[in-house]
């Protein structure tokens, strides 16, 4: 009895957050999959890029209201759609003031060049600014792919350069008492060097400017091709700036100067009479899909964020808008396209700065399975597929990265900080017990490790070291003595690493998919079937409210017993998303993010 009435206000509370609170998001929800407007004759799409990227789409459905937003990949797919639209005459894209990931602005240029090629469409970018924010060269070569590259009247352009700024702490630390104790593999793995040194190692400085140079270069020489310039004068010229708009025009750096509305007014007269902006995000609604085929298909799979063991719905707030690559979730669903008899290929997204080893070798080893049931598996690098994001790419049948992506730093750290003197300063004193073996008390924070904690620890980051050269040997067919040389924690970009062996061919995501049909015997057109192994929209939503599946299943009888219209044709809606959703349809971190 006692549980049936602690089920039952389980089940009153819920209804009553669900009947209260949950119907406006999920009309919110639904609506989306209701039967869009149709798209105007004369379309001109408007593409705001100002509000910062993600490189996939979240599969998260509370994601749009904890700050989710557009993707690289939800862009690149609508153009593809956009280009062969007769409908649509032209895009007008607004650029961010400050830089962007060097390689979404690959990503995204390869995209604006095959609409232009294709589509035979003009594509005008509009500037309000660009200040040395980032890797603003990035942004300026995106402008440059443009038909028009507008900026605003008064407006600055100041891409003069890259540049990187870190913090160390370690007088800080020496100050009041807090030891770094660190082990890293080897001198390029600088992410705690903050925390241990108090300037620029030689090898820091050294691989820090390698690769902003190496970003520096492929985005001017690119920008330079695109506005047909000299590469040497062009960056000539840049470096004597900065420059107001008007002063960037006369030089050639752009093309026209005018406000937003100037160059709106402009595209909708050579658009055609009539013709409308649509908001980029609308056009994607409201375009249609293609029809979903049977028969040979390339099955995608994304991995974004740092990669961790687990599941989507093992913990956390479904509301939080932070990527997360999940092990269990991301092998999930290569072995489903491994069993899946239409998937002849696997394109696998990754734009990941690394993670836990243990839920990269989980990955990993999905992928060599893949590969032994007869299905290639291409890498598609994003902004970074580093450490343990390199790790999870190494054996795949073929690897195609950006020319920008970083990637490679092939290493480990890991280790703690011993705050006992710090916290003793403050009358705070630490001490501890331990049963067992001395190693038990090993990452207690009170004191730093002994000679044998440390011997220990070391052992077990150079197993970790060396299993990651063996499996990158193996995968890309180097000898391990090669790999030594070009690992020791050091970040290449694309480009760089297309010289060392790292990866096959520089180039995006499209790019991938045509290496996968090469590798599978495809002919023709394939259809692309996003797979993954998370949980579903229904899934989230019982997370979120705290109810159980039975809950959820009582509460969806009440609801029709109640006879609540909203009710009802909420509950069917998340009936045909949880059908739509239906399958078939510390560890050492191995890296941390690339400042």
């Amino acid at each position: 009895m006692k549980q049936f009435l602690l089920t039952m206000a389980g089940v009153f509370a819920g209804l009553v957050l669900f009947v209260v609170g949950v119907p406006f998001l999920l009309i919110v929800m639904a609506a989306g999959a209701a039967r869009p407007a149709a798209v105007p004759a004369h379309s001109v799409l408007q593409l705001d890029l100002r509000g910062g990227l993600t490189d996939q789409d979240s599969h998260n459905p509370f994601a749009a209201f904890s700050g989710g937003g557009r993707s690289v990949m939800s862009i690149i797919e609508t153009l593809r759609r956009a280009e062969t639209d007769d409908k649509v005459k032209a895009l007008l894209v607004r650029l961010p003031e400050g830089g962007m990931a060097p390689a979404t602005a690959d990503e995204l240029r390869l995209a604006f060049k095959h609409f232009r090629s294709v589509g035979k469409k003009p594509i005008y970018a509009h500037s309000q600014g660009l200040y040395p924010s980032g890797m603003v060269t990035s942004t300026y070569m995106l402008g440059s792919a443009a038909s028009e590259f507008w900026m605003q009247p008064g407006s600055a352009f100041q891409a003069v350069g890259v540049s990187s700024e870190a913090m160390f702490f370690k007088r800080f630390f020496d100050k009041y008492g807090v030891k770094a104790e660190y082990e890293q593999r080897y001198e390029y793995k600088n992410a705690v060097n903050p925390y241990l040194y108090s300037d620029y190692t030689p090898a820091h400085r050294e691989s820090s400017l390698s690769w902003m140079g190496s970003v520096y270069r492929t985005a001017l020489t690119t920008a330079a091709a695109d506005r047909m310039k000299d590469p040497a004068q062009l960056i000539r010229t840049l470096e004597a700036g900065p420059y107001s708009a008007q002063e960037a025009r006369d030089k050639g750096l752009i093309d026209k100067v005018g406000q937003v509305n100037d160059v709106e007014a402009l595209v909708l007269s050579r658009a055609g009479k009539g013709a409308k902006l649509i908001a980029f995000d609308d056009y994607a609604a409201r375009s249609k899909h293609p029809a979903l085929k049977s028969g040979p298909a390339i099955a995608v799979i994304g991995a974004e964020g740092a990669i961790v063991t687990g599941s989507s719905g093992s913990g956390g707030s479904p509301f939080g808008g932070e990527s997360t690559v999940y092990s269990d979730d991301v092998a999930k669903a290569i072995y489903d396209a491994t069993a899946d008899k239409d998937v002849k290929a696997i394109v696998f997204r990754v734009s990941s700065p690394g993670g836990s080893d243990t839920a990269s070798e989980q990955i990993l080893a999905a992928v060599k399975a893949a590969k032994a049931a007869g299905k290639p598996v291409v890498v598609s690098m994003g902004t970074y597929a580093a450490s343990g994001g390199y790790w999870i790419s190494s054996q795949a049948s073929a690897i195609v990265a950006e020319p920008t992506t970083l990637t490679g730093s092939i290493g480990v750290y890991g280790g703690k900080f011993a705050l006992g003197d710090a916290l003793s300063r403050f009358g705070v004193d630490t001490h501890a017990v331990h049963v067992g073996g001395d190693y038990a008390g090993a990452f207690g924070t009170g004191e730093g490790f002994t000679p044998d904690q440390r011997a220990k620890f070391a052992g077990w980051m150079d197993r970790i070291y060396a299993g990651f050269v063996t499996r990158v040997a193996d995968g890309r067919k180097l000898s391990p003595e090669r790999v030594r040389e070009i690992a020791k924690g050091r970040v290449w970009t694309g480009e760089q690493a297309l010289q060392l062996g790292l990866v096959d061919e520089l180039g995006g995501f499209y790019q991938a998919v045509d290496k996968a049909k090469a590798l599978a015997n495809l002919k023709g057109e394939v259809r692309l079937k996003p797979m993954d192994g998370g949980q579903s929209p229904l899934e989230a939503l019982q997370r979120a409210l705290g109810v159980s599946s039975t809950s959820m299943k009582t509460l969806a009888a009440t609801a029709w017993i109640l006879g609540d219209p909203r009710s009802e044709a909420i509950l069917d809606q998340v009936a045909t998303a949880r059908l739509r959703a239906a399958p078939g349809g510390a560890a050492v971190l191995a890296d941390t993010p690339i400042h």
